[in-house]
């Protein structure tokens, strides 16, 4: 597309032709061949140019955002919430308790991925589990285990 209107300012420029003869070369209306004459007299050829569209603005600001990072990075029982677990619908409440903004839960996601803060769940974990108990396993039994192993392996006839 901006290849496209570049080539129209350019054959616009030389004057050679008429906004029809280059509209149909183009391929595009009249009225596009007018849009783009108007904005190369007004912007000059960085008006032909693409242009990231702008889309809505941020609901937080550049410093609020900084401070819910900092909030998040304070961890969650600080923020009031029972465990350290940091989730979407939390992180909403958040928001609206400091700034008094609301969020749709759906788009949190995407804002929190663009403050570099990704989904993480904690791998579950027994709570009976015993530490030493498991240390002791894996030097004592799993070595005997293992060696047992290798030896029947050892002794297969195909």
């Amino acid at each position: 597309m901006e290849e496209r209107r570049l080539m129209g300012g350019r054959l616009l420029q030389k004057g050679k032709r008429s906004p029809a003869e280059i509209a149909r070369r183009l391929d595009v209306s009249r009225t596009t061949i007018s849009d783009w004459a108007k904005e190369l007299a007004e912007e000059g050829w960085a008006g032909l140019r693409r242009r990231k569209s702008s889309g809505r603005p941020p609901k937080l600001t550049k410093t609020q955002q900084e401070r819910l990072v900092c909030c998040l990075k304070r961890g969650a029982s600080l923020a009031g919430f029972p465990t350290e677990r940091w989730t979407l619908p939390r992180i909403r409440q958040i928001i609206k308790r400091k700034f008094g903004i609301s969020y749709h839960p759906n788009y949190l996601g995407r804002l929190m991925a663009r403050l570099d803060w990704s989904p993480q769940s904690p791998l579950p974990q027994a709570r009976e589990r015993d530490e030493d108990l498991i240390e002791a396993w894996l030097k004592k039994d799993w070595p005997r285990i293992k060696k047992s192993s290798a030896n029947r392996r050892r002794n297969r006839v195909f």
